[in-house]
């Protein structure tokens, strides 16, 4: 069976990716801080498909050591690891200038440094396998600097974007692959999204548009695909003060 490692797999986007690949018939190897969710999810999927085999260890992405150790641990344990998806991060911050360093630079630490982390344990494993998928959950904000509480958490998400862009340049040509997904407005509790925000997708329907483009190895992709596609080339055309009003 294919390997899947899923950072970030406790809840939301990462717990119900698990959930998908596991019905797929993917081995997993799912991390995260909070490892009483880990289990619980692990049983569910155990349960619901008993020839999955599925692998839970405790990760904070801050620890960089712990980050390329758990990696490893995986890999010994699977025997490989077809695809990683570097999902785990943050959605807190406030304006620049309010204050709140701290919770921007949180913010900063965790969606860029440790999505570095993780990014060079998940390359230095495909390079030594000669295969494999890097699988980047940027963001839909990641297109355009945004305003208000979203500034950092924008930028970060731009930057991983670009970090995993530029690994899909040094392995071009080889079996190594680089999927950037931009999410848009989805259900999840980072997200802490109302049902009442427009164009919001449910988890199910969000992820599963995240599976297709992550099975087919696609590039990059804005999920799901309508309304996120177009409302991409808008958003990165609209003046300023149209974005102010957009956020």
């Amino acid at each position: 069976m294919p390997t899947i490692l899923i950072t970030g797999a406790s809840s939301g986007l990462g717990a119900e990716m698990a959930r998908q690949f596991a019905a797929l018939g993917y081995d997993l190897a799912l991390c995260a801080r909070r490892t009483d969710r880990l289990d619980s999810l692990a049983a569910d999927i155990t349960a619901a498909h008993p020839a999955v085999r599925v692998s839970v260890k405790a990760l904070d992405v801050n620890d960089h050591d712990a980050v390329f150790s758990v990696f490893e641990e995986f890999r010994a344990e699977l025997g490989s690891l077809e695809k990683v998806v570097v999902n785990a991060g943050l959605g807190k911050g406030q304006p620049l200038g309010t204050g709140r360093f701290d919770a921007n630079l949180e913010t900063a630490q965790t969606n860029f440094i440790g999505a570095l982390a993780q990014t060079e344990a998940a390359a230095a494993i495909f390079r030594a396998q000669g295969a494999g998928q890097l699988v980047m959950v940027s963001s839909f904000a990641a297109l355009r600097g945004m305003p208000g509480n979203i500034t950092t958490y924008a930028a970060t998400k731009a930057a991983v974007a670009h970090l995993a862009e530029g690994f899909r340049a040094d392995v071009h040509g080889t079996p190594i692959k680089v999927t950037v997904l931009y999410p848009g407005y989805i259900v999840s509790e980072m997200s802490g999204t109302s049902a009442k925000t427009p164009l919001l997708s449910s988890t199910e329907k969000g992820v599963r548009a995240m599976v297709e483009a992550i099975e087919k190895e696609k590039p990059r992709a804005r999920v799901p695909t309508w309304p996120w596609g177009p409302l991409g080339f808008v958003v990165k055309h609209v003046p300023t003060s149209v974005l102010r009003r957009m956020s």
